[in-house]
């Protein structure tokens, strides 16, 4: 692999140009800003139809070519209303809470007891016996965990252990229910809700008193449509076509959003730093194409993203960076997903350009670069941290009605842009080595993740 240096980035005079102009540029704010005006984004909802016209208009401005919609069909999921209330016979308590119901959650109204479950672990299930009650878990993964430990994960194991329903509680404070869906593309087996960290800590209370839950959910799954945002920059062939497809590098970002929020730094932020990334890209002498994306669904579990990799012949494709969690606080994460050469390299743009940014090899499957990292394309996450984290996976504000633009801050965009566009570029220069997709399904084994993906019903039958 080249050494990535500065100097030769800037081998052209628009490319200097369009790295300085960077600086200064407000058009991710400008989107940002479109987006987190919308309703609601979640995927087949009018909101992220708008959202992708929003995302296009933008990319065109930044100088992409052939810049065009890519539709496809999933199950829709439509929240309604959602209504939690208490009883404690021995001590004549009545109450109700505010809860958000999960989605993919089905329909449903019963009453069942209130079981504290902890973390949500099948050692924790098991212990408490949930079988006929609604198992009330935690948002956070466990203390020396080892991986994050998903949602969809714990309700897989609660539904397995016979629980009625799931109350996922969060760990942040600031009465904020969190949602999240239950499971990929497909309604759960069993109703799901999200309530406060305040909430949470009464239901346990009222839990250990014997306490009963009325859960009642008015939700919809049904057939829908979404769709993806294409576009090319990079070398064309004289004809307006992109030259030598073999090779490009794909480069993606969700625009979708949960509709409780805003989703101002979930993922709106990511594509605006896409967005920024594009302005950069198009101006700059690029040795192979790069294919642009916003997908949308990633909420619902990746469809967008399984839909662009469905459109493409992965065996050709170079790379894919993953641009979900950037441009949201200030230090970049560069998650490697078991490619050492991916993480060589962003130790070297680290290096290069003295920021500071943590890199971690270990793979996970709960974000857009998982289709294309299981059939063996090297990939790239690009993620930030946050300073207030509790742990190494907090979630802070994202999914809940926290996720404002006022979290943002135009100056993250703007680096992040800047600092995308040359992971691009050093990706786009660089031999990237093939994954062994045997060996990405050992690491995921050998971390535990295995366990997790068969109880969210998202371990492939068969690995490329």
């Amino acid at each position: 692999m080249d050494e990535f240096a500065i100097d030769d980035v800037a081998e052209t005079p628009d490319a200097a140009n369009a790295l300085g102009r960077a600086w200064l540029a407000d058009d991710g704010w400008d989107l940002l800003t479109r987006l987190t005006e919308l309703d609601d984004r979640l995927g087949g909802h009018p909101g992220d139809r708008r959202a992708a016209e929003l995302v296009a208009d933008a990319f065109e401005a930044a100088g992409v070519r052939d810049v065009h919609e890519q539709d496809f069909e999933f199950n829709r999921w439509t929240r309604r209303t959602t209504d939690l209330a208490i009883s404690v016979p021995d001590r004549d308590v009545e109450r109700s809470f505010e809860a958000v119901a999960l989605p993919y959650s089905p329909a449903y109204e019963g009453e069942a007891p209130l079981v504290d479950v902890g973390y949500g672990t099948p050692e924790e299930l098991d212990e408490a016996d949930v079988s006929g009650a609604i198992a009330i878990t935690r948002t956070a993964t466990p203390p020396r965990f080892g991986r994050p430990y998903h949602r969809a994960e714990k309700v897989g194991h609660a539904a397995a252990a016979g629980a009625e329903a799931f109350v996922f509680t969060n760990h942040v404070p600031g009465q904020l229910p969190p949602t999240g869906s239950l499971r990929f593309d497909g309604e759960a087996a069993i109703p799901g809700l999200g309530v406060s960290k305040e909430t949470g800590e009464w239901l346990r209370e009222y839990a250990n008193e014997g306490a009963r839950a009325h859960v009642r959910v008015d939700a919809e799954t049904d057939p829908g449509r979404s769709r993806n945002v294409v576009g090319q920059v990079g070398p064309e062939d004289g004809t307006g076509n992109t030259a030598n497809r073999d090779g490009t590098v794909v480069v993606l970002a969700h625009f979708d959003a949960h509709d409780v929020g805003e989703g101002a730094l979930d993922n709106g932020c990511g594509i605006a730093t896409v967005a920024g990334m594009a302005h950069i890209l198009a101006a700059m002498d690029l040795p192979r194409p790069v294919t642009i994306a916003g997908v949308s669904c990633e909420e619902l579990g990746l469809m967008g993203s399984e839909a662009l990799a469905d459109s493409l012949e992965l065996d050709t494709v170079h790379a894919a960076i993953n641009v979900d969690g950037a441009g949201r606080y200030r230090d970049l994460n560069a998650l490697a997903h078991a490619s050492a050469a991916m993480a060589d390299l962003a130790e070297d743009v680290s290096d290069a350009t003295g920021h500071p940014i943590s890199v971690q090899e270990r793979p996970h499957p709960y974000s857009d670069h998982w289709p294309f990292l299981r059939a063996g394309v090297p990939v790239l996450q690009l993620h930030s941290s946050n300073p207030d984290a509790e742990g190494t996976w907090d979630r802070g504000w994202t999914h809940t009605r926290a996720d404002t633009r006022d979290k943002a801050d135009r100056r993250n965009l703007r680096e992040h842009a800047m600092l995308g566009a040359l992971f691009v570029r050093a990706v786009a220069k660089s031999e990237m080595p093939r994954l062994d997709p045997e060996a990405v399904r050992e690491q995921l084994e050998e971390a535990g993740a295995d366990e997790g993906m068969r109880a969210a019903d998202i371990w492939p039958d068969e690995w490329a």
